[in-house]
């Protein structure tokens, strides 16, 4: 819009006054500046108008769409308030992430009227979406700025991988059953999570490819944190994980230091159990 006002207001100058125009350019090269939108009658305040317009547009609309197209948003909405934002979680970042990442999208479409409970729910055989506070304490633990790689341990349905797009630079998830991780990969990329990177794998020995990390999440519960993952964590970094073999584990938060690490108890909870190697090395082997 801004572009077809400058040309028409161009097209409405006689043919002397831009050859006058043309004359002043050339005689003063140095100093003359080339006409703006504002010096031309008739564009100043259009132009402003147009340029505001295309500026804001993009931000009034980014909760537009959620509001007016998503017939769950405030379902959403007063889940964020109700079970995370009221039990506790304070991280602006993360209530946002929650607000924004469709929840219900990564479940069956049979459990949808019930997701916006904010409780545990299966979205696979054997595989649990994690309640929403818990998902957002574990990542507002990790104390995320937007600058960090993160690695997840656990990538399952998707869920924790979409909210920590929303609050790290850099997410590398694993996922140790194959048809999960490619249903997870195939699934972020289609709602635009271009900066999560799916692996199927074993998550005990973690990603070394894409280490360090500044942060790492477990999103399911080992006997003991696997030393592959603080290998792999900056000095700084921080840790989160349930751990733990009985029924309700420990949610701890590990940070390493130079000398080696410090681990800091939260609250007691209840994730699913970390197979493949750390379950055939820990105490919950069956």
């Amino acid at each position: 819009m801004i572009a077809d006002g400058f040309v028409l207001a161009l097209a409405s100058e006689s043919k002397a006054a831009i050859r006058k125009r043309s004359r002043a350019l050339k005689r003063n090269r140095f100093t003359t500046r080339l006409p703006t939108l504002g010096d031309i009658p008739g564009v100043k305040w259009r132009g402003a108008l147009c340029l505001l317009t295309l500026l804001v547009a993009p931000l009034a609309t980014a909760d537009g769409v959620h509001s007016q197209n998503d017939p769950l948003y405030a379902s959403r909405l007063s889940m964020v308030e109700r079970e995370v934002r009221k039990r506790g979680v304070e991280s602006p970042r993360v209530l946002d992430a929650m607000r924004q990442v469709p929840r219900h999208l990564f479940v069956p479409e049979s459990m949808r009227p019930r997701v916006y409970d904010g409780k545990q729910l299966p979205f696979a055989p054997g595989q649990q979406l994690s309640h929403a506070f818990l998902s957002a304490r574990m990542i507002e633990l990790l104390e995320l700025d937007g600058s960090e790689r993160v690695l997840e341990i656990g990538t399952g349905s998707g869920y924790d991988a979409a909210l920590l797009a929303h609050v790290a630079r850099e997410v590398y998830t694993v996922e140790i059953d194959p048809e999960l991780g490619r249903k997870a990969k195939r699934h972020l990329r289609s709602l635009g999570y271009n900066n999560v990177s799916v692996h199927v794998g074993d998550g005990y020995r973690g990603l070394p490819d894409f280490a360090p990390y500044d942060s790492i999440l477990l999103t399911t519960a080992p006997g003991e944190i696997p030393e592959p993952l603080f290998d792999q964590l900056k000095v700084g970094g921080r840790l989160v994980a349930a751990v733990g073999s009985g029924p309700l584990q420990d949610l701890l938060v590990f940070v390493k230091t130079a000398e080696g690490r410090t681990a800091r108890k939260v609250i007691p909870v209840r994730l699913g159990r970390m197979t493949g190697e750390a379950q055939a090395g820990s105490p919950y082997r069956d």
